[in-house]
C-alpha cells in the first residue's frame, strides 16, 4: 500500500465525523478544504485513508477479488467506490489513480468522494452491528 501523511489520516477522520452524523455538506466541503490545501493529491492520499479505514486489516499474500453483485448497472459513483476499493484492497495505486483521472475529466470525483465516505461509514457501522 502508498504510505499516506499524517494529515490526511486527519482529515479523513474529520470527513469520518461528518459522515457518520449525515452532514454531506460538511464531508464536501471538507474534501473542498484539501484540494485548496493540498490540491487532487490530498484528496487522493484521503481517499486511500477511506479506503484503509473500510477495508481494515488484510491478510497477507495474493490478489484478492472483490464481489460487487450489480456492479455493472449501478451509478458512476457507486462503480467508482467499488473500483476504487478494489485497487486498493490489492495495493494497485496505479489503477487507484486511473479511476481518479477518470472521475476529474468526467466531472463525478466530488460525487465518487461522497459515496466513498458513505461507504465507509455504512461499512464501519455494519461491523459495530
Amino acid at each position: 500500500m502508498t504510505e499516506a501523511p499524517q494529515h490526511a489520516f486527519d482529515d479523513a477522520t474529520q470527513i469520518l465525523a461528518c459522515a457518520l452524523t449525515g452532514d454531506s455538506d460538511a464531508v464536501a466541503s471538507s474534501f473542498d478544504a484539501v484540494v485548496s490545501r493540498d490540491g487532487v493529491v490530498g484528496a487522493w492520499d484521503v481517499a486511500w485513508c477511506l479506503a484503509a479505514t473500510m477495508v481494515g486489516e488484510l491478510p497477507g499474500g495474493g490478489g484478492w477479488t472483490l464481489e460487487f453483485p450489480g456492479i455493472d448497472d449501478a451509478r458512476y459513483d457507486k462503480r467508482w467506490v467499488a473500483r476504487f476499493v478494489s485497487a486498493y484492497v490489492n495495493g494497485d495505486a496505479p489503477t487507484g489513480e486511473a479511476l481518479f483521472g477518470a472521475a476529474i475529466a468526467d466531472g463525478q470525483l466530488p460525487d465518487c468522494l461522497l459515496a466513498l465516505a458513505g461507504s465507509t461509514v455504512a461499512t464501519l457501522r455494519h461491523r459495530a452491528a
